[in-house]
């Protein structure tokens, strides 16, 4: 009997069927076929996704709304039998519950009043409002009871060096120049930022995994801005810290981090013990990959999002490669970012065949 990625299979067997494929892979296990999502797999290239979009209003609204954010992360599991759904949701959340002014400007991406070091944390609240994100955990809460047993759900969060880098710039910037210079020179003001967000971000992940997360990832995005001596401090102590409170207090869920353009610094982190899995962008070898870090820890990735665009033989080319490079240890299929909105649906359908196929 095949389970609906929905439905699942409610034969009342559920408790004697083998873990998902994804958990198993997260724990260290090699798969023949590896399991595979896609970051960023609820999103604006699928048309049903941007007809609840419009329907919701704002995206703030959406993120906010149990019912339709719950559709809008059972979306893609539907069209494609991805081996995990992520909550559909945003890491600006976690600012947005510190009292920060969050919203979103069509086309232009998130908006936020700026921190200054004039203002400095005052108009932040000390802890995490988990009440302003109760339609989050709702939303983990209805997707777990709705997805098949096969289906691993998935929580995220933003690292702290990464929400950061918004809440003083005010909106996304190329280099994250606002965020550095502030960390440069005023640093005790930038340090004490960092250690609201670790409590915050762990307060919320905490949240998710009690609502029915069975893994979280933590996305450092912009990895690639830090000089290393700064990648250390601002992105891996941090996540080094917000793991450790998860690992206390929930131990045994699996933590997957996702620092985008670290480079050299990913091998740094796989060493570290830090991630239980490690995601890598599309700029990891992922030969060089095979040898350093996933001798170390599971890894993830890292198809480039343009390959997926690009479809044919050069997708063909691309998942062949990766399954080869990465085929004899334990790994899960993903991209090196999120699906880009362009991406036309018939060659995800190609991935999901190139993949399991």
């Amino acid at each position: 009997m095949v389970a609906d990625p929905i439905k699942g299979n409610r034969d009342g067997n559920e408790r004697i069927r083998e873990k998902p494929a994804l958990l198993r892979v997260l724990s260290g296990e090699t798969l023949a076929t590896p399991p595979l999502w896609m970051m960023r797999q609820a999103g604006r290239y699928l048309p049903e996704y941007r007809a609840l979009r419009t329907e919701a209003g704002s995206f703030l609204d959406l993120c906010y709304n149990p019912e339709m954010a719950a559709e809008v992360t059972l979306q893609p599991i539907r069209r494609f039998g991805f081996d995990a759904a992520i909550l559909f949701s945003d890491i600006l959340v976690v600012p947005d519950a510190l009292g920060q002014k969050v919203s979103f400007a069509e086309g232009e991406g998130p908006r936020l009043d700026p921190l200054t070091p004039e203002k400095g944390l005052s108009a932040l609240a000390t802890e995490l409002d988990a009440d302003r994100l109760a339609p989050v955990y709702q939303t983990v809460t209805a997707v777990r009871a709705a997805l098949a047993h096969e289906v691993t759900l998935i929580g995220f969060a933003g690292a702290p060096w990464t929400v950061a880098s918004y809440m003083i710039a005010g909106k996304s910037t190329p280099d994250q120049a606002p965020a550095r210079l502030f960390a440069y020179q005023h640093a005790a003001l930038f340090d004490s930022l960092i250690d609201r967000l670790v409590t915050a971000t762990a307060a919320h992940l905490l949240h998710q995994i009690d609502a029915g997360a069975q893994a979280v990832q933590i996305f450092e995005s912009f990895a690639g801005a830090l000089p290393p001596e700064l990648f250390r401090k601002l992105s891996l102590a941090p996540i080094s810290r917000i793991v450790d409170i998860v690992r206390a207090s929930r131990p045994g869920v699996p933590i997957i981090v996702f620092a985008r353009g670290a480079g050299a610094g990913v091998e740094e982190l796989a060493a570290s013990g830090i991630a239980d899995t490690v995601g890598l962008d599309w700029t990891i070898d992922p030969w060089r990959a095979r040898e350093t870090i996933q001798p170390l820890r599971p890894v993830q990735g890292n198809l480039d999002p343009l390959a997926l665009i690009a479809g044919g033989d050069v997708l063909a080319r691309a998942v062949n490669t990766i399954r080869e490079a990465l085929g004899s240890g334990p790994h899960v299929f993903n991209l090196g970012h999120g699906i880009l909105p362009q991406t036309p649906i018939a060659h995800v359908e190609e991935l999901v065949r190139l993949v399991r196929g």
